[in-house]
């Protein structure tokens, strides 16, 4: 397996720390190093470790280079992944169930993941024993992605809470998340999007201890320079990683393209 072999440029805004990566496939690798790492750090010395899984396009590259390494324990990993689309079935294309199944649970040993059921007609009761099962496993990890909108998982902007006093619900999906399901390939038009999921809730998200942010492509470009630059807000969701105590954002050449200016202050 190839390692990444030039040094990221590394730097803060507020506690929230970047790396920036020459590649798309090194931000993927230095981030799929870092879980595992995490992952031998935080396993108990009795009992299984739980973590907490992302899908889309920006978690390939360190999915695919996390499932390929030997240091992993999977045998001791209860995995949970933070949303699905409302009334989808699970074998759809877009379904976040079957890109877990394809990416992650068909390929190595985990000894147990759960599902979001988005096919379950009582959705209050599946967003109910979802947050049950995600408070019995105790995530320690959260791999995540930050939206071209800046939400986190499906908490979109100004629809978000901060506070929310649930760990799971079922959220509207505003336009431009869903123009960007369209736009990385998953459904054919934004009205085959669907306007509801089950997502798990920013309090759930900022809860787990550590926080590994994998963001490529150029498409993120923008969103990541207002994280860096706006104020903490549900105008952006995904600036309130500044307050992380442990969140780290993995970039790559692309997603970091505007950030020249701000890199020659920073650095």
């Amino acid at each position: 397996m190839q390692t990444t072999s030039v040094e990221p440029k590394r730097f803060k805004a507020g506690t929230l720390k970047f790396e920036v990566y020459e590649s798309r496939r090194a931000a993927g690798e230095a981030a799929a190093r870092d879980v595992a790492e995490a992952m031998q750090r935080a396993l108990p010395v009795q009992g299984d470790l739980g973590v907490i899984f992302a899908t889309g396009a920006s978690q390939l590259s360190m999915l695919r280079s996390l499932v390929e390494r030997k240091d992993v324990p999977w045998e001791r990993i209860t995995g949970f992944h933070m949303d699905e689309y409302a009334g989808l079935p699970a074998d759809h294309f877009a379904s976040f169930r079957r890109y877990m199944r394809m990416e992650l649970t068909s390929r190595v040993p985990i000894k147990e993941f759960h599902e979001v059921d988005g096919s379950n007609p009582d959705v209050e009761q599946a967003c109910v024993q979802y947050a049950a099962a995600l408070k019995a496993g105790n995530p320690q990890i959260c791999l995540l992605g930050i939206g071209e909108n800046g939400h986190l998982a499906f908490n979109d902007p100004f629809l978000s809470d901060f506070n929310d006093p649930l760990d799971v619900r079922l959220v509207m999906l505003d336009t431009e998340c869903r123009e960007q399901q369209v736009a990385e390939g998953w459904f054919p038009s934004v009205d085959a999007v669907p306007r509801q999921a089950i997502t798990l809730t920013i309090p759930a998200l900022v809860r787990v201890p550590k926080l590994i942010v994998s963001v490529p492509g150029v498409r993120k470009a923008k969103i990541v320079r207002r994280v860096i630059e706006d104020e903490i807000s549900n105008a952006c969701p995904a600036t309130l990683l500044k307050t992380h105590p442990d969140a780290t954002v993995y970039l790559d050449d692309e997603s970091s393209s505007e950030l020249g200016d701000l890199l020659e202050k920073i650095l």
